[in-house]
């Protein structure tokens, strides 16, 4: 079946939808302005696969940014399915990973950004001694130099143009600070994590030949989740899509912007889709969340937005769960009660699809003992989880476990796709038809060998790391900070380490998820979907936070707001007893008041 056959028939599926359909006919700058639940990832991977196909003509491609690299591996599978496969033709990738491989790598030298030809980007070892050196240079004194690390990260990302007089006067003492620690990160030959749109938008403004190299190679750009990226990737959008002719289509939902401490900023999505010349589209059905849920979710919310359930939706249910005995005692009744009570009402629900969401990791620490103790395995996404989950390499590592224990046999995940997705990974290694040749062999190799479910981890991540990724780490810049969280991880299962090693299945087991609870962060939980929520810790002084500011209670209440989108027929909502938050007592009355 030809890809333009796959994408044809996939688009039918739109066309009952007049917002949908809009968007997916349009043909100039436009913006989805899409609520949870309204479809918009199938709407714009569709669109992409439509774009591609229609207007633009080989070799040229698309660009799509998004948020982190779980999104990007969504769009990525969901892509994959409409018979497109990533290649030089099509980029899926963070604002990070756009401005590191499409315009620092090839470009930084006649860019004339001032940095070393055979620059790499810091591991988190290396910015943190950065820091400390910098802070002992301009600050001084017993104080711990990474408490500085948020604020000197709002001050990079607030001066995108360090011209302007009040890099200089603004705050001198954080500016000072800023600029060593950046000196010792060029001493070494490296830049970090915010130096990448920084550096990429500086060189695009002051190189009008880049600009358009960027437009030849790639005349439409995509993002998703505009409104979580922040000032450097609107100036980039400001500058290549409506000064140097690439074609905008952007995809985002103000009342889903929860990263304000990172710099997003929900007002850049909304000025964008104000313009004259932009189309814009609003999704206003939501067929995640069940009817109920629906309309809750505005009064968790506390805006109207209009949407609705579609016809027939299930109903969805909404309960409230006062508790006693602080966290702890939340985690022992979600799990001791709780869940219990829930599989027993729904005896088919897998546990995959239950989450329990909360504010801090400390809160997941009590769930996590909680459920250990009564013997349900889990798999977090938060600031304790055993790796960070938005590792690359560990999630790839996670597909070959699975393969590994079965999808060698069953095709979940096929090889090809295990293989594929390897290679994404190290695009700066694999260049030529030979390259990928080499590493598929490799690949096989390494995993036909050890298809055994009761292998030990740390001996099968050793093995592959020294068969697989040593060899080509050392040309791979953009890497090292993902080898860093590979060695750690091996480190802590090994002989002295603070885990017990465990067997592969379970690895495996922890990428497909199905008989594991997640627990998760409400910031980490942004763009799943679960059929059960369990919103634990939801009272006030956490959420929102005691002294928060105005600006501060607003993104606390679209974290909420977030979190209560997230399920599909069933949130439960947990608080102290006597200190619930603002928006339970809200939603709660305003659901009495029905």
């Amino acid at each position: 079946m030809s890809n333009r056959t796959l994408y044809v028939r996939a688009a039918e599926d739109l066309r009952p939808n007049e917002r949908q359909w809009q968007a997916y006919e349009s043909a100039g700058h436009c913006v989805l302005l899409a609520g949870p639940g309204s479809g918009k990832t199938k709407t714009l991977t569709v669109k992409l696969a439509r774009m591609l196909s229609e207007d633009v003509e080989e070799p040229r491609g698309i660009a799509c940014i998004t948020y982190n690299n779980e999104c990007a591996r969504e769009l990525e599978t969901r892509l994959d399915a409409l018979g497109i496969a990533q290649s030089r033709r099509v980029f899926i990738g963070t604002v990070h990973s756009f401005s590191l491989t499409q315009i620092l790598l090839p470009y930084a030298k006649v860019a004339g950004l001032d940095l070393p030809d055979d620059f790499t980007v810091a591991t988190t070892r290396q910015t943190r001694a950065a820091l400390e050196i910098a802070h002992s240079k301009v600050i001084g004194g017993s104080e711990n130099p990474q408490n500085w690390d948020l604020r000197l990260g709002r001050h990079r990302r607030r001066f995108l143009n360090r011209s302007v007089p009040e890099w200089q006067d603004a705050d001198p003492q954080l500016t000072q600070l800023v600029e060593a620690y950046e000196a010792n990160l060029r001493a070494k030959g490296v830049i970090d994590f915010d130096d990448m749109p920084i550096l990429a938008l500086k060189a695009l403004r002051e190189n009008n030949w880049l600009r358009k190299a960027i437009a030849a190679k790639y005349p439409i750009l995509a993002v998703d989740e505009y409104q979580d990226l922040g000032r450097a990737l609107h100036a980039m959008v400001m500058g290549l899509c409506f000064k140097s002719g690439i074609r905008l289509f952007a995809v985002g939902d103000v009342d889903q912007s929860i990263y304000g401490f990172t710099g997003a900023n929900p007002e850049l999505l909304r000025k964008l889709s104000e313009r004259e010349d932009v189309e814009t589209v609003r999704l206003g059905l939501n067929y995640r969340c069940g009817s109920q849920i629906v309309t809750a979710s505005e009064y968790a919310l506390g805006e109207e937005r209009g949407y609705q359930a579609p016809e027939g939706a299930h109903e969805g249910t909404i309960y409230f769960h006062p508790c006693t005995g602080g966290y702890s005692g939340q985690a022992r009744y979600l799990v001791k009660e709780l869940i219990p009570e829930i599989q027993a009402r729904r005896p088919d629900l897998h546990l995959g699809e239950i989450a329990i969401l909360y504010q801090a990791k400390f809160i997941g620490d009590d769930v996590a003992a909680a459920a250990a103790e009564h013997g349900y395995a889990v798999i977090r996404t938060d600031g304790n989880a055993l790796y960070p989950r938005g590792s690359r390499l560990m999630r790839w590592l996670e597909q070959c476990a699975m393969w590994c224990c079965g999808g060698w046999r069953s095709g979940h995940p096929r090889v090809s796709r295990v293989i594929s997705e390897g290679a994404r990974l190290f695009h700066e290694v694999i260049r030529s038809d030979d390259d990928h040749l080499e590493f598929q062999r490799a690949v096989i190799a390494a995993l036909w060998d050890r298809r055994e479910g009761t292998l030990g981890l740390h001996d099968w991540l050793v093995a592959l790391r020294a068969e697989l990724i040593r060899p080509r780490i050392g040309m791979a810049r953009s890497l090292a900070d993902e080898v860093e969280t590979l060695d750690s991880f091996i480190e802590r299962l090994g002989s002295t380490g603070d885990i017990d090693d465990f067997p592969l299945s379970e690895f495996a087991g922890i990428g497909s998820g199905l008989d594991r609870i997640n627990l998760s962060s409400l910031h980490s939980a942004k763009g799943r979907e679960f059929d059960v929520v369990i919103l634990c810790g939801a009272e006030e002084g956490r959420l929102p936070r005691n002294g928060a500011s105005t600006s501060e209670v607003k993104e606390a209440r679209r974290l909420f707001y977030v979190g209560f989108t997230r399920a599909r027929h069933e949130i439960h909502l947990m608080y102290g007893q006597a200190i619930p938050s603002r928006f339970v007592t809200e939603v709660r009355q305003r659901l009495e008041a029905e």
